[in-house]
């Protein structure tokens, strides 16, 4: 299985939250071939050096490195992010992944309940 890991996925282990060991045995599992999109690598480093810790984002660089692909969307892409929100009232992140996901016919693996709007256009599975 091919999935698009949502942002959500990755800070929910980086800060230690509650679901973090449901988010480590998703990323972990042999079975799972998993992306992140550029947009999320960007917003988790955004976070983290916010936070003013760039030792975090330096081990989270290095825990995916090898393990993770990282996808950017064309360009030609982009006016399917405006549509997208428009069509399921996404904002921008939401809108993004889920273009990256049809456009690289991936499933979204999340915790925001937002992308319940899109299953019919997207396959989406929550980890909760």
């Amino acid at each position: 299985m091919k999935y698009l890991a949502d942002t959500n996925v990755f800070l929910e282990i980086l800060l230690g939250q509650r679901n973090s060991a449901l988010c480590k045995e998703f990323l972990v599992n042999p079975k799972h071939k998993v992306f992140i999109s550029d947009f999320s690598l960007h917003t988790i480093g955004v976070i983290l050096f916010r936070a003013k810790n760039f030792d975090a984002y330096n081990r989270f660089l290095s825990d995916i490195r090898n393990n993770i692909g990282v996808l950017s969307l064309p360009i030609k892409k982009y006016p399917g992010i405006a549509q997208m929100a428009v069509n399921y009232k996404l904002d921008f992140d939401d809108a993004y992944q889920t273009v990256i996901s049809s456009t690289y016919n991936l499933r979204i693996k999340t915790q925001d309940k937002d992308f319940s709007r899109v299953t019919p256009e997207i396959t989406v599975e929550f980890l909760d």
